[in-house]
């Protein structure tokens, strides 16, 4: 038996095109959405949280999602350099910053024939609630599309601190911005591994040492409040799969999410911290695995003052790839219809 789709009435349905990069999903909304009203992406954001919070739980929550799934929202440009504007969307809520989504939403676009593959060098811009990201596109010498791009400026907030953690002790930690303010800590250090078995050991840790550095360490953003929050913690390791690699990350974000690729925005973050603590140099590429060994490349662009802060601008690569294209439905009487989650 042929079964039919068109016949459902009665049903709420959005429509979403899902890729992954570096192993990290992104559920990209392509209809079903009502108008997204504000001026500016920080503003739109606040709609969402205000008005459409029960869309990003049916789309994210089971049954539909998992607790690791990871969403974005394409809005008209909010500023006259952007093409575009991206709202993030995950198990607790809305990011500022989303290096993997800008990876993904860009091969997307570019791949279902949205936008134009731009002339090289040619920037893309992007609203994004952390800022204005530069993308670019170009095919390599087998036809496949490759994407990268400039995050905002990126810094180092604070070094070499510590804090008590239950069951861990004594935590040493560095935090960053770059696009997200992390934790960083060396799970070496620690006797971590970050290797995929040894998850749940690090979402624990993870979720902990978060909270006790928002309980110690309070943050200012230098512009925006609305970013001024601890997005998670980000383990580093030395013990690679790929001699090439620099180190491995492992980034606990949001509500103990595990992100599958090293972290966009996170390798951001730590090429300012590479610069202060290993003398990082402009143009030097590094290489990041994570916790599946997917990698991401970043180097400096250059460096720059942000609001009486140093600051490095990062270019960040990797490699995306469409998974399916999907209308999700929900029934009238569905008895979850903003779903749940069960780790």
């Amino acid at each position: 038996m042929q079964l039919k789709n068109n016949n459902f009435k009665n049903y709420l349905s959005i429509g979403t095109i899902d890729a992954h990069t570096e192993g990290e999903p992104l559920r990209i909304i392509t209809s079903g959405y009502p108008d997204i009203k504000g001026d500016t992406i920080l503003e739109k954001r606040q709609y969402l949280l205000s008005h459409l919070d029960h869309l990003r739980q049916l789309l994210m929550f089971e049954p539909r999602g998992h607790a690791d799934m990871y969403g974005a929202l394409l809005t008209e440009p909010c500023t006259e350099q952007a093409d575009f504007g991206i709202l993030f969307m995950h198990n607790e809520g809305y990011s500022s910053m989303c290096g993997h989504g800008i990876i993904a939403a860009v091969s997307v676009a570019i791949e279902s024939g949205s936008i134009a593959m731009p002339a090289p060098q040619q920037a893309i811009g992007i609203d994004s609630p952390a800022g204005l990201i530069r993308a670019y596109a170009s095919e390599d010498e087998t036809g496949k599309l490759q994407v990268s791009f400039d995050n905002v400026p990126s810094f180092v907030e604070a070094l070499n601190q510590q804090v008590e953690v239950n069951e861990l002790g004594t935590v040493e930690y560095d935090i960053a911005f770059g696009g997200a303010y992390y934790a960083y800590v060396d799970a070496d250090k620690l006797g971590l591994s970050c290797a995929m078995d040894n998850q749940q050991a690090l979402i624990d840790a993870g979720r902990a040492i978060k909270h006790a550095v928002m309980a110690q360490y309070p943050l200012q953003h230098p512009v925006e409040d609305d970013l001024s929050f601890f997005y998670g913690t980000i383990f580093y390791s030395s013990k690679t799969t790929k001699h090439s690699a620099h180190s491995r990350h492992v980034c606990i974000f949001a509500d103990g999410e595990v992100d599958r690729s090293p972290t966009g925005t996170g390798v951001s973050g730590r090429a300012a911290l590479l610069a202060v603590k290993e003398q990082l140099p402009e143009n030097q590429a590094v290489e990041i695995e994570s916790i599946v060994d997917g990698r991401m490349t970043v180097n400096i662009q250059q460096t720059t003052d942000f609001h009486g802060k140093s600051a490095v601008i990062p270019r960040v690569s990797g490699r995306a790839f469409v998974t399916g294209v999907h209308t999700f439905m929900l029934a009238q009487d569905d008895i979850f219809p903003q779903g749940f989650m069960l780790r």
